[in-house]
This record gives C-alpha cells, structure tokens and sequence, in this order.
C-alpha cells in the first residue's frame, strides 16, 4: 500500500513540474493540443489505410493479370497442339500401313472407304493421298455436314471427279469434274522437298474456297525405298479462330496467333485475318491490322524484341493504348515438324482496375467523412476536459510555489474526478512521503539490479552447456567420420590394390604348376606324397575363390568407406543439388549393422517406395543428419516395443521402417519415414522438437537430434517437419522441402 501511495506522489510532483514548464513557455493551449493530435492521427489512419488499400490492390491487379495470362497462354498452346498432334498421328499410321503394304495404292475405292470410315468416325476432318503417277484420293467433311470424295484414276487424268457419299460410304451423286493436278499443290511440293513430316505454308483449300488451310504432309516409300507418293492431312486454320473466340479473356482482352515473320494466323475477334487475292492467299502483318489492339500489340513486341526469332520462351510485357495499360504475354508454339508461332495474349488493365476505382472513391469520401467528424468530437471533448484541468493546474501552480494546503473541485468526469481526489489527498502527504519514497526506489533498483545479474549468469551458463554439448557432438561424429574414412581408406586401397596383383602371381603359379604337370607327367615319390598332402587339387580350386572373396570383401570396404564420406561431405558447405535418394541409402548403409538382427530385435525390414524426384537444393551434410537421427529413433522405437512382452509387440511380429518419397508439385518434394515401433503419446508429440527434451534413459540421448533436426529442415531449408503418432501404432516424420532455395542463408548450424 505505500509503494503504490508512494508512485501517486511521484506522478503528482512530475505532473506539476511539467504543468509549471507548460505555463513558463507559454505554449498551446490544452484544447488545440487535444484536437490536432486527435485529427491528425484519424487523418492519418485512414489516409494510410486507403493508400494501403489501393496500393495493395494495384499489386493484386498485376499479380491476377501475369497469372491470368499465363493460364491462357498454357492452354492456348496445348489446344493448338492438340490440334496439330492428330494429323501427325493419322499420316504415321496410314503411311506405316501403306510402307508395309496393307494398303493398295492402286485400289483407288477401297482407298475412298477406308478414308470415308476415318472421316466419318470424325477422327480427322480431311485426308488426301497421292501417287507419283498423279492419281489421287481425298475424303473431307465439309462445313455442311456431308462428306464428299473426290478421286482421280489412270482412265480420268486429268481430271478429278467429286461425288457426295451418303453414311454407309457409298457415292451418292456427282458433284462436279475439274482438271485437278496433285504435284503442283503446295502441301506435295513440301513433304517433296522435305523427305520427311511437314507442314506447308497456310494456303486456300481448294480452288473458289475462302477457307485457310495449312496441310501436313509426308512422304510414302516403298519397303525398298521406293518413292510412291505423298500422303496429307489438312487442317482448317479457322479451327484455330472459333478456340480463341471460345477463350474468355478479362471482359475486353484478346488473343491472336502470329509467325514468326509477325504475319496474323488467327484472332479471337477477326474471322479472315488475311487477303484472298488472284485466288490465291495472302497473309497480313500484324503490325497493319485495323484492329488496334492487335495492330500496337505487334508495334510493341517488334519494338521490344526486333526480331521476334528470338523469343525461345514466354515472355510477358505491358505498353500503353490510347493512355490505357496493357498487360500481354508472348508464348511459342513448336510441335517439331515446321509449325513456329506465337501466342499472344492481350489483357487491358481497365479491365480489373473498375472495383479499384470504386474503393479509391469510397476511401477519399471516408477519409473527408472521419476527418469532419474528429473536428466536431475534438472541439467538444477539448473543451469537456479543459475546464476541470485548467482548475486543476491553477492548484498545481499554487502547490508549485510552496502553498500545500490546496482543495480542488470534484468533475463529473470519472477519471478526472478519481485524480482531483488523488491530487488532494496526496497534496497533503507529500512532504512527509517523498523521502520515503526515494529510500523505496533505491531498494527497488538494487532488488532489481541483483535479479538481473543473476538471470544473465544462468542464462551465460545454459547456453556455454549447450553450446558445448553440440560442439562435442559434433567434434566426436566429426573425428569418427573422419578418422574411420582415413584410417580405413589407405589400407584397404594398398590391399585391394596388391589383390589384384597376387591374384596374377596365383594364376602364373597356377598355369606354371600346371605346365610342368603337363610335362613331367611322373612325379617322383617324394613330389606325388607332397601332391596328396596339401590335395592340389582341391588347393587349385580353392585358392582362386578366396581371392575372389578378397576382391569381394575390399570392394565392400571401399563401399563403406565412400558412405561415409557421402554422408558426412565434409567439404560440402554450400547449397548444392543433390540426390535426395543417394542420402538416404547412405545412410542406411552406414546404420546397417542397427538394422541387422541382433538380440534386442530381429532384422529391421526396410521397405522403399521411392517417388520420381528431381536434383534438390540442399545443405546435403546436414540433411542426412536429418535422415540420420529420424532413422535411429525409429529403430529405437522398435527395440522398446521388442523388450516390451506385450500384446503390442505380439501384433508388430515383423519389424518395418518404410521410406517413401514423392513430388508434391513442382516446387516440393515430400519424404515419410515411418516405423511400426512403440509410438507416442500426444503430450510426448508437442515436446519433441523441444531443445534437451528427451524420453531415453539418462546416457542414451541428449534430447537435441529432432531437435536440432527441425531446425535443418524449417530454419536452414525453408520446409515443414511434422510428427504423427499414436501409443502402439507405430510413428510417421514428414519432412518437405523446397526443390529450390529461394533466399541465399547465412550462418552455420550445428548438428548433431
């Protein structure tokens, strides 16, 4: 109680030294001090709330838009592709079955019908072949509906008759003769020129037509080699159009395909985007179209990028039309066999910025609102606080220059109120009071500065026993990987290497031995008693296998040795790419001999179920630390349950750990270590990655390997560890990480 009566004293005599310092430099008076902060600080909340506001919405604008065109753009090309994928597959089988003779040239109406079942089944659109010779086949489906043939045999050239089939195929009626010449087409002349799958120039389909067409074409040979013809499909670009029209883009946007010249291909809003002139087709520039949309469009990539040959991937970019901002994307479109085009997406900014203009306007209207409202409220609050604290600080002034005995009146305010009692009641006991409280204050600071001290030295203590704790860990998993690599690696070289030596020497000794055996086949007494003696025979035999096993066994030390350097990669400080699978079987390697069957345990079965995973940037050291301490605890786990004789250790008759690996998406990747060993309870799983906290017998751990382990994979790498078990049902690490580190990292983390 005179602690606190003590604070009130002290707050009185400061508030008075500072009322004094206020009425000596004649500053501003309360009720302006009350209203400008207050209006300041509403104008400024809400003025930065709506930059805020529309400052976040402009880079959410341009984050939706890259994303939204991007999407486009994917499936734009894969539908193209699609598109040009299905003739490439037709001609390949129909060119394969003709190459091996299934199919009679010659046989000009089962060529009609085979081609009509294709068409009708709607598995392409068009089909046409033709021989050196000049006779032809084409079957189509017209915009229509129907599908008409038109051949051309030995007894027509050279002219060419059109029929209409009717739906089982047969021709129903003569459509029309017109001389017809297959060599001269543009979709022959380039799969003759090419020798191989190609696609022709865009062209228009048939004399009198207005359609575009560009045809893949192909060669057909003989099984000896022989030339027999050419053998097409076309396809209608306007296929392409009705796409781009189907694609929604924003509420304005547009798509459009150029060539790599910049001459237009396909629009999402012009149907002929090209010339008919002379019966023949010609292409515009993009650059030239009436549209202005596309026509800047072009202006701005030729401008960017000049050549637009150069464009090998996609690329996004944004230039200004009629004062308005464009967001565009630029992507290309190869299948391999001559298609080189561009997909270009064009989405104006105007389209997302409509809501943005709309919370820009309601913001200022808000801000005008609440800075009106802080006028009216501070004019009022000021002077409904004034009143009482300038009676307030007239006594304070009295009490300033010594006069003690001060009474002020009690406001209507409740804390102004509360501090009129306390002013007057402290008013009195100052005085007396304030030695007393300097006396506490300085007991206080002592109380205070002894805590301190003591908190900081245990506090210097803990951490020098941690930090020495990891550094001899760390020193003794160091000296061991690096003592038993050293140590191991040079004799076990000398031997391997002499092996292969004194397995020559035994050969030539061998061949030698049995040489003379050859040669002298009547050993004397003496030699025939030796002979039997050390059963040459069997001797020849087995000599040869144990140096055959000594190959083996300094091949397995050479393995194990190279394991451990592996894993340890001592001189692997830096991010690298690695084979997350390598880590993994290196360390199992090295735990083998826990893995074995031995008196706590029989053998501990590992089962692999790895994923397709790409190279991972990682700190490859201290990731198989990671692996290292999860798979010890897991075997340890399975020991407990093991020399526990229970109803649990009855279910688990065989001993697991499995390891599965997977790709979550492109970016990560997913390992899951789980065990069927005695498991944890849920109190035990919250603890588990705390520092020194540990459920072995004192002397069999430190407490710091899951520990230290969560910090490798969340701190070092960016991922997630997580922890999932149950009592009896065995437990399961998660561990994900980014496929690539994004932020360069600093510092080095002791593992253990």
């Amino acid at each position: 109680m005179l602690v606190k009566t003590n604070d009130r004293i002290f707050f009185v005599v400061m508030f008075l030294k500072a009322v004094k310092r206020h009425s000596v430099s004649k500053q501003l008076p309360l009720h302006l001090i009350l209203i400008i902060p207050f209006v300041l600080q509403i104008f400024a909340i809400v003025g930065l709330t709506g930059y805020l506001t529309i400052s976040n919405g402009y880079k959410a604008v341009n984050t939706v838009a890259s994303e939204l065109r991007n999407e486009i753009s994917v499936r734009i090309n894969q539908q193209i592709l699609n598109y040009l994928e299905k003739p490439y597959i037709v001609n390949q089988t129909l060119a394969s079955a003709i190459s091996e003779g299934q199919i009679n040239l010659t046989d000009v109406q089962g060529l009609e019908h085979y081609f009509w079942r294709l068409v009708n089944q709607n598995t392409v659109d068009f089909l046409q072949i033709a021989t050196f010779e000049g006779s032809s086949v084409l079957i189509e489906r017209l915009e229509e509906g129907f599908i008409v043939a038109r051949t051309a045999d030995k007894s027509i050239l050279p002219n060419r008759k059109s029929y209409r089939l009717n739906n089982q195929g047969q021709r129903a009626e003569v459509l029309k003769i017109q001389t017809f010449d297959p060599h001269t087409r543009p979709w022959y002349k380039a799969a003759l020129k090419a020798g191989q799958p190609t696609w022709s120039e865009i062209f228009l389909g048939s004399t009198g037509s207005s359609k575009a067409t560009i045809a893949l074409s192909e060669p057909i040979y003989s099984p000896t080699g022989k030339f027999l013809g050419v053998q097409n499909s076309n396809f209608r670009v306007s296929k392409i159009h009705e796409f781009l029209k189907s694609v929604k883009v924003g509420h304005t946007g547009q798509t459009f395909i150029i060539d790599k010249a910049g001459n237009l291909i396909a629009s999402s809003v012009i149907k002929q985007p090209y010339k008919i002139k002379d019966s023949k087709l010609e292409q515009i520039p993009a650059n030239k179209i009436e549209n202005p949309a596309i026509r800047f469009t072009a202006q701005a990539l030729f401008k960017r990028f000049g050549n637009l040959s150069v464009i090998k991937d996609n690329q996004q970019l944004d230039f200004l039309l009629h004062g308005k901002r464009q967001f565009v994307q630029v992507s290309p479109i190869q299948d391999g066999r001559g298609i080189d085009w561009l997909s270009v997406v064009v989405l104006p900014e105007s389209d997302f910025m409509a809501q943005i203009h709309a919370n820009t306007r309601t913001t200022i209207l808000l801000c005008l609102a609440a800075l009106a409202v802080a006028i009216v409220l501070g004019i009022y609050t000021s002077q409904w606080i004034a009143r009482p604290i300038m009676f307030l600080s007239r006594a304070s002034e009295a009490i300033a220059r010594g006069a003690l005995s001060q009474n002020v009146e009690i406001p209507h305010i409740r804390e102004l109120g509360v501090l009129a009692r306390s002013f007057n009641r402290m008013a009195q006991q100052l005085r007396e009071s304030f030695t007393t409280l300097e006396q506490t204050n300085h007991q206080l600071e002592q109380r205070i500065e002894e805590r301190t001290s003591e908190l900081k030295n245990t506090l210097q203590n803990l951490q020098r026993a941690q930090a020495q704790m990891i550094a001899e860990k760390m020193s003794s998993l160091g000296q061991l990987v690096a003592g038993v690599a050293h140590e191991i690696n040079n004799p076990i070289n000398f031997i391997h290497g002499n092996v292969y030596h004194l397995s020559d020497y035994t050969h030539n000794l061998l061949e030698l031995l049995q040489l003379y055996q050859t040669e002298f086949p009547n050993p004397t007494f003496a030699i025939q008693n030796k002979i039997d003696e050390i059963d040459l025979e069997f001797m020849n035999e087995d000599i040869l296998k144990i140096l055959s096993s000594m190959t083996v066994g300094t091949e397995q030390i050479r393995e194990i040795v190279k394991s451990l350097r592996t894993f340890s990669r001592l001189d692997e400080a830096e991010v690298k790419q690695v084979d997350i699978h390598e880590g993994i079987e290196t360390t199992l390697l090295i735990l083998q001999h826990r893995l074995a069957a031995n008196t706590k345990h029989p053998e501990i079965e590992v089962i692999r179920d790895y994923g397709n995973l790409p190279l991972i940037e990682c700190y490859s050291g201290q990731l198989n630390q990671v692996f290292m301490n999860i798979l010890i605890n897991a075997i340890d786990a399975i020991e407990q349950l093991k020399a526990q004789p229970t109803s649990q250790e009855i279910k688990h008759n065989t001993s697991q750990i499995t390891i599965r690996t997977s790709a979550i998406n492109l970016d990560w990747v997913e390992i899951a270590i789980a065990d069927n060993g005695l498991g944890m309870s849920e109190d035990v799983q919250q603890r588990i990655f705390e520092p020194f906290f540990t459920t072995k017998p004192v002397g069999k751990g430190t407490g710091m390997g899951l520990s230290i382990s969560y910090q490798i994979i969340v701190d070092k790498h960016n991922g997630k560890l997580n922890c999932l078990s149950s009592l009896g049902e065995g437990t399961k690490f998660v561990i994900q990480i980014p496929v690539r580190q994004e932020f360069k990292l600093f510092g080095h983390l002791f593992v253990e």
